[in-house]
């Protein structure tokens, strides 16, 4: 009976040691980078975006009925041609998502600015996050 205890804390102590699998800690990830979660008005949501797209302005304004209309001006930083996908999660003044239109695929041609608009079904709308994915 001793030896078996023995044995099994041996073990133990073993995998202690051991980690489990090693390769030490995780490296901390950029919680902003990607996170949709806070405040922001645009969100690119992968690397390639992240390195060929950028926004050149935002404007909102509310049309007669109450609904929020968002226009998009995206640029493209590269010397070719891109297809990027662009969405807008519209949000109440909580940051509560309460529509969000489909994603819609953008032709890009080199160095240029497209202005992409978007508007909300119904006047809830107080926030917006506009979001830009590469096309698959």
């Amino acid at each position: 009976m001793k030896k078996l205890t023995l044995v099994t804390l041996a073990a133990s102590v073993a995998l202690a040691v051991s980690g489990c699998g090693g390769g030490g800690a995780y490296l901390p990830k950029n919680a902003n980078k990607y996170n949709q979660e806070t405040n922001a008005k645009f969100v690119l949501l992968d690397p390639g975006t992240q390195r060929s797209v950028t926004c050149s302005g935002l404007q909102e304004r509310r049309l007669e009925d109450g609904r929020l209309e968002v226009v998009a001006n995206l640029r493209n930083r590269e010397n070719r041609r891109i297809e990027v996908q662009v969405d807008c999660v519209f949000k109440d003044e909580q940051h509560f998502a309460v529509d969000q239109t489909p994603f819609q695929i953008v032709m890009l041609t080199e160095n240029a600015i497209e202005g992409i608009r978007f508007v909300s079904m119904n006047d809830k709308a107080k926030n917006y996050t506009v979001r830009v994915r590469q096309s698959r």
